[in-house]
């Protein structure tokens, strides 16, 4: 079996359950030695008392085929726990080579009835938890290149949504937060690709528990079309010295399909034929262009790319 994360760390943010738990076990199948971090809370909303149990039995796996894992239950929304979860790969295995970033909560709700606290959770969980982890060990790999005189290996993927590309009207804070981790990831691989390091970041499709009000349970025979397993080959090539020169990627995967996504691209352009646009010429210009479009047209990403949810 190929091995090509062997000597390799990796933290797996999010990994007690669903796409964490399955990205957590292939980099732990390709050879790394990996960080299994989950809060632990039974609520999808971010509810509920921290328990070890999820990261306690994703390690348990992982180590019953041979592998090497540590647990941490800390909250990556936390500035000096995200500092801590860094320092404990550092600390049990010597250096950290790999990132993923996956933890995130929900809490749905339209934007005109949507409360602040509901607002700040869901940005601070995802966001804010991507910038945390990504912030310490972005520092561990800039002080080894330093030291060393030289790049280093480092992989980092984080993790959006097609929420991000196609808008979903119930999930505005989620939508944003993962608009945020894209920018967040293109401005880090641009940052740190002299150090050898590079940032892409996935918008996965799959049946886990923040998704089970869209997909509902699996009826198919054999692996699940939806299945977090499809996703999870991704992460460990993403991850892999294979991977080098990817960098700065947006990539869409579910169910034995990847697609890489191009940045926005114009659509059409006008020039004002004064020294200044008036509102009238802006209508003359814009109104018969925007004519036939459905109305609330998004940049349609998702369906150029026939990736429509069902």
């Amino acid at each position: 079996m190929s091995r090509p994360l062997e000597g390799l760390s990796a933290i797996v943010t999010g990994a007690g359950r669903g796409l964490g738990r399955a990205e957590a076990l292939e980099l732990a199948r390709l050879g790394a030695a990996v960080v299994v971090n989950d809060h632990g809370r039974p609520g999808r909303d971010g509810s509920g008392e921290v328990s070890t149990g999820p990261a306690d039995e994703v390690a348990g796996t992982i180590r019953a085929a041979g592998g090497r894992a540590v647990v941490h239950t800390g909250d990556v929304s936390d500035h000096q726990q995200a500092r801590e979860l860094v320092e404990l790969a550092v600390a049990e295995f010597g250096k950290l080579d790999i990132l993923v970033n996956n933890a995130g909560i929900l809490r749905d709700r339209m934007v005109f009835s949507m409360a602040e606290e509901e607002w700040d959770a869901v940005v601070r969980v995802h966001l804010k938890g991507h910038f945390n982890t990504v912030r310490f060990a972005s520092a561990h790999w800039r002080d080894r290149a330093k030291a060393g005189g030289g790049p280093v290996y480092g992989r980092i993927v984080n993790t959006s949504s097609e929420a991000f590309l196609a808008g979903s009207a119930g999930q505005p804070n989620y939508a944003a937060a993962k608009g945020g981790i894209v920018g967040l990831t293109t401005s880090t691989a641009l940052a740190l690709a002299k150090y050898g390091v590079t940032a892409n970041v996935i918008c996965p499709r799959a049946r886990t528990r923040m998704t089970e009000d869209v997909f509902g349970e699996a009826t198919a025979d054999g692996l699940d079309p939806l299945a977090p397993e499809h996703v999870a080959p991704l992460v460990g090539y993403l991850a892999s010295p294979a991977a080098a020169r990817v960098n700065g990627q947006l990539l869409v995967v579910h169910g034995g399909m990847v697609a890489v996504v191009e940045r926005p691209r114009v659509g059409a352009k006008f020039d004002s034929k004064q020294d200044t646009f008036t509102y009238d010429e802006l209508d003359a210009l814009l109104t018969p262009y925007y004519v036939g479009r459905p109305a609330g047209e998004t940049f349609g990403a998702a369906e150029v790319l026939g990736l429509k949810r069902e």
